[in-house]
């Protein structure tokens, strides 16, 4: 890999349209001033008191912690698992802690050994950093929607590594148990790995109708680690899960990755010799974080009333809302190409997010964070209703 087989960071593109946002004046005084910044899906909301008071409980740190995790925290996001996700009985041994979601989603490639002649395949829209994995390991990658989009294959000829996101950044769109598990079948006949990006669980906003099943049983998204997906079996499964967004820790950079034992110890072979290790406090404030679910129900309704208030918003200016049924983003288009909607919106104060940013098939589309104060929501509200 060499630096310019890198793309451009895609942010760096805003910047004019960022600009002009920031502009923003208008004497209605509902409107607001200035820049309201829905592009980068960043919390604004406070750290959970809970999360604070432990990262200040283990702040006295001098030395090192572990690469793998304590057992506790292990045991603690084994039962968040269980508790959560509908998937019980995850051994502790295949959970790691990692520094933040990010940086997993951009080294698994290469903590796995891929490289040259291998290929990475991730959704035809997507967050971009499974691309950018793909070229920093040397590898190939390949935006695909379908198994089908590989044609006949066999364990040779098959991608090595296979991206899923559920629910997706940025579309919203969530996978059903069903469809996880004809993939996992897939997978596992070509011998393919499969690691699922599933960072924004917690927020699901369908109805239990459209679950077809009751929170009581399953109240966030369904993971690729769902016994009813597995088979009862972990092997070649990855999961990867941040607290970023549930808990507001975008800052701590606490996240973990878990599934198939044998994979995660080979992850941590790797990086205990690159010193990859989530600091002790972050350990700690991770293990607060994954123990205590109402900060998390109370996060989650702070973005139900934001989505509330900003989707018929978007909906009576114009544009259609496709797929988001859990995130924490709007998928809107105008029907037009998604860098004049970015203009059309900074025109009004509003940044939003090109779909270009996620690949080719997302370049009508602009993506709406919901991260945002209440005040910057209903400022642009206000401007798009006017």
């Amino acid at each position: 890999m060499s630096i310019s087989s890198l793309p451009d960071f895609p942010w760096d593109s805003l910047a004019p349209a960022k600009e002009r946002a920031r502009a923003f004046s208008s004497p209605d005084a509902t409107k607001g001033e200035g820049i309201v910044d829905l592009s980068v899906g960043t919390p604004v909301d406070p750290t959970p008191e809970v999360v604070q008071q432990a990262l200040r409980d283990a702040a006295d740190a001098p030395g090192y912690p572990q690469t793998w995790g304590t057992p506790d925290l292990r045991e603690g996001i084994a039962d968040w698992f269980a508790r959560r996700r509908g998937a019980p009985g995850l051994d502790p041994d295949g959970v790691l802690p990692t520094v933040g979601s990010k940086e997993l989603v951009a080294w698994l490639p290469t903590l796995l050994g891929l490289g040259a002649g291998d290929v990475v395949a991730f959704p035809r829209v997507a967050y971009p950093t499974y691309d950018v994995g793909a070229r920093i390991a040397g590898a190939t990658p390949f935006a695909a929607d379908a198994t089908t989009a590989f044609g006949p294959t066999t364990p040779s000829s098959a991608p090595k590594l296979l991206w899923l996101n559920t629910p997706s950044n940025p579309t919203g769109k969530v996978l059903g148990v069903e469809h996880l598990a004809k993939v996992v079948a897939w997978a596992r006949a070509r011998g393919v790995i499969v690691a699922s990006d599933e960072c924004y669980a917690e927020l699901d906003w369908r109805s239990e109708a459209e679950r077809g099943q009751s929170l009581d049983e399953l109240p966030t998204t369904p993971s690729i680690l769902d016994p009813r997906v597995t088979g009862g079996s972990t092997e070649g499964l990855l999961a990867v899960y941040s607290t970023s967004k549930q808990s507001n820790l975008a800052g701590y950079r606490a996240a973990f990755v878990a599934g198939d034992p044998a994979l995660v110890r080979q992850l941590l072979e790797v990086r205990k010799h690159a010193g990859m290790i989530v600091p002790w406090p972050v350990q700690r404030a991770l293990l607060a974080a994954v123990r205590d679910d109402e900060h998390v129900a109370a996060q989650r309704e702070r973005y139900r009333a934001r989505r509330v208030a900003l989707r018929p918003a978007l909906e009576g200016a114009g544009f259609r809302i496709d797929d988001s049924e859990a995130g924490l983003y709007l998928w809107a288009t105008a029907g037009e190409p998604c860098r004049v909607t970015v203009d059309r919106l900074a025109d009004l104060g509003i940044l939003v997010a090109p779909g270009d940013f996620y690949g080719a098939a997302g370049e009508q589309h602009v993506r709406v964070a919901l991260s945002a104060s209440d005040e910057r929501i209903a400022a642009a509200v206000a401007r798009l209703t006017a």
